[in-house]
């Protein structure tokens, strides 16, 4: 399972630090939408889906949480914890976000616009959607 953490170049001084994100630049690929989640409760997962085509990147840019990671024939878990990391989120990638610090803010940079029919929602149906891929 390949799972790329993408450094995001940092600039600063004694005044702060700024991370710029331009697409096809530090960002691979062309940036459609832009969500972000906070103030997430103690305990909830989120997430729960793969997408069927459409690529991601996720940043924490305050605080952490947890990835959950599965391509249907191993999983992985990624802390995510650093402003200046992106991960990417490749489609038929199951994933699930948790553990979301009290401060969580995590943005997400998407190749294309919301579209429900690109959600694969039921597990049981993206297990079946890689094995099929896969013979």
């Amino acid at each position: 399972m390949n799972i790329e953490l993408i450094p995001l170049q940092q600039h600063g001084d004694e005044r702060g630090l700024l991370v710029a994100l331009e697409e096809q630049h530090n960002i691979p690929f062309s940036i459609k939408r832009v969500y972000y989640l906070y103030d997430t409760l103690q305990g909830i997962r989120r997430g729960f889906h793969a997408h069927k085509k459409t690529r991601q990147l996720a940043i924490a840019v305050k605080g952490s949480c947890m990835f959950h990671f599965d391509d249907g024939r191993q999983t992985k878990e990624i802390l995510l914890d650093n402003p200046a990391k992106g991960l990417m989120i490749e489609p038929e990638m199951w994933h699930e976000m948790y553990d979301f610090s009290q401060d969580c803010i995590l943005m997400v940079l998407a190749d294309d616009v919301y579209d429900e029919s690109d959600y694969i929602r039921n597990y049981q149906e993206f297990i079946e959607r890689i094995k099929n891929e896969n013979s």
